[in-house]
């Protein structure tokens, strides 16, 4: 699995719909509306990083309402809940 977050700056009246919008794509797991220098981001999760261009680059960034987007790719994930997984399995 290949999680990116990409960071959205979106025209301002934009943000509710464009927020619906891009939740309802395929691939992407989760929208967050934020405040600071992004309006919206978006954690997109796909089998293989050929699949964040059909989802980022030709579907999400061709939105009406997107000014700009910054793709992070994640190159491992921690969270409280993949480490009790592992404890529980009996992994140190």
């Amino acid at each position: 699995m290949v999680t990116a977050i990409v960071l959205i700056s979106a025209e301002t009246k934009q943000i509710p719909d464009l927020a619906n919008r891009i939740a309802e794509m395929s691939g992407v797991s989760e929208v967050f509306s934020v405040a600071g220098r992004y309006d919206l981001v978006a954690v997109v999760k796909v089998a293989r990083n050929e699949d964040l261009a059909d989802v980022i680059s030709d579907k999400m960034r061709h939105l009406e309402g997107i000014v700009a987007t910054e793709t992070m790719i994640a190159f491992r994930a921690y969270s409280k809940k993949e480490l009790e997984a592992g404890f529980e399995l009996g992994l140190d």
